[in-house]
């Protein structure tokens, strides 16, 4: 599947950010809302120099709920933000590098115990921001894997849904060098979520798919099965 989309899509370069704290940002405001309504957030918090972890630090909460506002849940995103930094600062010298050095299931625990974080925002900000090796589903993958019979029963919205989709990109990449596993991981969730948008929305829409071809062998071998 990731070669089909690579194909067909080319590198996505994710995540859509200028920096690495911009990239926890966005992890923190695109939860329930779409890519648009975070663009708007992040120009808010660039435009009032709120888009480091100095700004975060020194903009109180009120403000930060007006500056976040467009991507929703702004009174449970702007406390979630403040005490990242809060927990960065007390914890790690209000330094990404000294947090990106600890052990990649340490960090996800301490990240999970923070509030307004669940696995695939500690997995988004572990990938893409601290650039460790963790695959990351969305309700996206979930779909695809579900449509093309990878996962049964279909994964809940609940943690054991999402940690079924982890280990199953986990083992598809397992073979894949421990040096370059970032680098996939990377690749795969953008192009799922490039495939997702385009054809694998509530109601699928398979013509023009990259994937459509693996589908239709699924379904005959579900029909001679």
């Amino acid at each position: 599947m990731h070669d089909y989309l690579e194909r067909a899509y080319g590198p996505q370069h994710w995540w859509p950010a200028e920096t690495t704290f911009e990239v926890i940002l966005g992890a923190y405001l695109t939860q329930n809302t779409s890519w648009k309504a975070v663009e708007v957030s992040l120009a808010n918090l660039r435009n009032a120099e709120a888009l480091t972890i100095e700004g975060i630090r020194d903009t109180s909460v009120e403000r930060l709920q007006d500056l976040v506002r467009p991507s929703g849940f702004h009174t449970r995103k702007a406390p979630a933000l403040k005490a990242f930094v809060t927990m960065l600062d007390a914890e790690f010298d209000g330094s990404l590098e000294r947090l990106a050095a600890g052990q990649t299931a340490a960090i996800r625990n301490r990240l999970l115990a923070l509030p307004g974080v669940g696995p695939e925002t500690a997995d988004a900000i572990l990938l893409y921001a601290l650039n460790h090796p963790v695959p990351v589903a969305d309700e996206y993958l979930g779909r695809i894997a579900t449509r093309h019979k990878l996962i049964f029963p279909e994964p809940a919205k609940n943690r054991s849904g999402y940690e079924s989709l982890v280990q199953l990109t986990r083992k598809a990449f397992c073979h894949d060098p421990i040096e370059i596993q970032a680098k996939m991981f990377n690749d795969f969730h953008a192009l799922t979520v490039a495939v997702g948008k385009a054809h694998c929305g509530k109601t699928p829409s398979c013509e023009g798919c990259p994937l459509a071809d693996d589908l239709q062998y699924v379904q005959k071998a579900m029909k001679h099965h």
